[in-house]
């Protein structure tokens, strides 16, 4: 797997850009904004698919601009595709963005693998953030969206966030084999067992 990270948008949304080794195809994950960085960053890797880990403005304000260049796929969990065409929806108009992405290809569900070449991503529902929140495991690595961070989890005061819920997809996520490494959606990278041992959220053996 070759793996890149950019920072991008307003709230410094993490976006992923996933290839395996053979071919580069190509994976984007929540490309949050400024496609032409992304574009650039591909270095000619064809896109198999962009993915949201959910469906919040600051991780889709990219999509549009990224899928019309590439020619991508949007694929998004079933009970969040319909928040991503509304800024309304998608909290953006709560807080003066108006960031919205077109209407969702592959709607997604627990247990759906997405491949890019030799690439396989398995799709974990982990709601609680939101209804549709996803986490994507392969090769070692999870793309945990808005669910785990480093040390902490994502807010659950949004519309149709849900704290037990959260609880209960945290506890999937730390429950994965304790050398797999964390990408979450804002902040550092982590390991599984490092949030074992530091994380509040997760429940103790």
């Amino acid at each position: 797997m070759r793996l890149r990270r950019l920072v991008l948008g307003a709230l410094e949304t993490n976006c992923f850009i996933v290839s395996d080794d053979a071919n580069g195809r190509a994976v984007v994950i929540d490309p949050a904004d400024q496609a032409r960085s992304i574009l650039k960053a591909l270095e000619g890797r064809q896109v198999a698919a962009i993915v949201l880990t959910h469906g919040h403005f600051d991780h889709l304000g990219g999509v549009a601009e990224l899928m019309a260049a590439t020619g991508a796929p949007l694929l998004v969990h079933d009970l969040d595709a319909h928040a991503v065409t509304s800024a309304d929806r998608n909290g953006g108009a709560q807080f003066g963005f108006d960031a919205v992405a077109p209407k969702v290809d592959r709607r997604l569900a627990d247990g759906d693998h997405i491949e890019a070449g030799e690439l396989v991503l398995e799709v974990l529902h982990t709601p609680g953030h939101t209804p549709g929140g996803i986490s994507l495991l392969g090769d070692g690595h999870l793309f945990s969206g808005d669910t785990l961070f480093s040390g902490s989890v994502g807010r659950t005061d949004f519309p149709g966030g849900d704290a037990r819920t959260l609880r209960a997809s945290v506890a999937r996520l730390g429950a994965l084999p304790p050398e797999t490494t964390v990408h979450p959606g804002h902040g550092p990278d982590t390991t599984i067992a490092r949030e074992r041992k530091i994380n509040p959220f997760i429940p103790r053996a």
